[in-house]
């Protein structure tokens, strides 16, 4: 008679100040996976004394146990970040346990700049990391030995996985759910999340409009949302200019002023970003993708692409194509 098997044992670590998406978002991932295929996950909040807290949003959260009642560790290991992270990271008791901890779980996770106490831990060592965009350059300079993508998702390397801001925990943990029991069981739990997809952790950080500022003026901010849904429009800077009734020198100066990016960069990147879905989910041939994203020819999307992604469309196809 086969035996069943045990539930892995998930630790999300929390600290006082954490961010709280950082721990309920991946938490509720794990526990809707147990939902759908009980015995799955044995999912639990843990800090470094088990005592209640309060996280950065003012709301208190009670752990399940302290850090201490799992010496032997755990089949996951994720820590969550937030603005208590440095304080986090002079709490002698809970890094010595992540040191400890580390080699006797099947792998190690964070969330955002719970990076920095898998780092302080030594766990990013000559290793890939990512983490929230705003302190990459801090974990970097910090920890030189750790390789920092500034612009992932998430990256996994080995048995470390770290992910970038907030919600990209959750893509994080659709990605270990999807290792463990299947793509099948991860798309359910991403659509009853309401998650628009569960994004490949090579995918950028950014949307074109995350790395545009808004424009301060309302016909500029229009005219952003307006470029990103016509984007086989006439966007050539004098086209774009008389919709907002100004001269195109005046135009493109007070555009760059006020987004932080030329026109002609932010309509390149809005037809990217387009490009990538329609690489990513649909079948459509390289021409069509070119005609509907706006380029025109297969050479423009691909000199878009080169220097945009640094990636042949092809190449980021095969990379992060959804299966049908």
């Amino acid at each position: 008679m086969r035996s069943t098997p045990s539930p892995k044992t998930v630790l999300v670590v929390a600290y006082p100040e954490v961010q709280l998406l950082d721990v309920a978002g991946p938490l509720e991932v794990f526990a809707l996976a147990e939902r759908f295929r009980a015995g799955s996950y044995r999912v639990e909040v843990v800090t470094s004394d088990g005592r209640p807290l309060r996280t950065s949003s003012g709301l208190e959260l009670v752990p399940h146990a302290p850090v201490d009642a799992y010496e032997q560790g755990a089949d996951t290991v994720l820590v969550a970040g937030g603005n208590g992270t440095v304080a986090a990271m002079g709490d002698d008791h809970l890094v010595n346990w992540l040191q400890t901890a580390a080699p006797r779980c099947r792998r190690v996770a964070s969330v955002c700049s719970g990076a920095f106490l898998l780092a302080t831990a030594g766990l990013l060592d000559g290793r890939r990391a990512t983490t929230h965009w705003s302190v990459c350059d801090e974990l970097a300079r910090a920890f030189p030995s750790t390789t920092v993508d500034a612009d992932a998702i998430y990256v996994r390397d080995g048995p470390v996985a770290t992910s970038a801001g907030i919600t990209a925990g959750m893509d994080l943990a659709l990605a270990l759910i999807e290792e463990d029991l299947g793509r099948e069981l991860a798309l359910e739990v991403a659509r009853w999340l309401v998650l628009f997809v569960r994004r490949p952790g090579g995918q950028s950080q950014f949307s074109t409009q995350l790395r545009a500022q808004a424009a301060e003026r309302v016909p500029l901010r229009e005219l952003q949302t307006w470029i990103v849904e016509n984007p086989t429009a006439d966007l050539s800077v004098g086209a774009l200019a008389s919709r907002v009734a100004m001269s195109p020198r005046h135009f493109a100066r007070v555009f760059a002023r006020e987004t932080g990016v030329t026109p002609a960069a932010y309509v390149e990147a809005s037809r990217v970003d387009l490009a990538r879905r329609l690489l990513e989910e649909t079948g459509l041939g390289l021409d069509a993708v070119a005609d509907g994203a706006g380029f025109g020819s297969v050479e423009t999307l691909r000199r878009a692409f080169h220097r945009t992604l640094g990636v042949a469309p092809s190449d980021y196809r095969s990379r992060f194509r959804q299966p049908a």
